[in-house]
């Protein structure tokens, strides 16, 4: 039994979370899977793997690195599931704002390792990606 594509909600966030916990890559989330997927948000599971999994949802064309649309991209579905709307200038300037932060390598691109550089710089990023009641 498993979690398939014609169960999950039709919005970015919930697609980007259902391709990343899809290892296979079939349109269903099996049992195994779930776990293996959930077991980044154990308060134990180590950082850099929290970090590789959120790299993975920030990088919906899957290309190995994160531009500055798919960021806000992101950003806007993620204050949607949260009911939270800003005006596009707030966003602009938010995402405008982290993308310089986070681009180290100032190329218009976010790699893997310059998030890994800004999450150590702004810890509090990873604040979600661990659920207490995982322990």
């Amino acid at each position: 039994m498993g979690l398939s594509t014609r169960t999950k909600k039709q919005n970015l966030f919930a697609n980007k979370v259902f391709e990343v916990f899809d290892v296979n890559c079939n349109g269903v989330i099996e049992f195994a899977q779930f776990i293996r997927s959930l077991s980044v948000f154990h308060p134990d599971a180590l950082e850099v793997e929290k970090i590789k999994f959120a790299f993975r949802l920030y990088d919906l064309r899957q290309t190995g690195y994160i531009e500055c649309e798919e960021l806000k991209d992101m950003v806007l579905a993620l204050f949607n599931e949260s009911d939270l709307f800003l005006s596009d200038d707030i966003v602009e300037t938010m995402v405008d704002k982290t993308f310089a932060q986070a681009d180290l390598k100032e190329d218009g691109m976010i790699d893997l390792d310059e998030l890994k550089e800004f999450i150590k710089q702004c810890p509090f990023l990873m604040r979600n990606m661990t659920l207490p009641c995982l322990k």
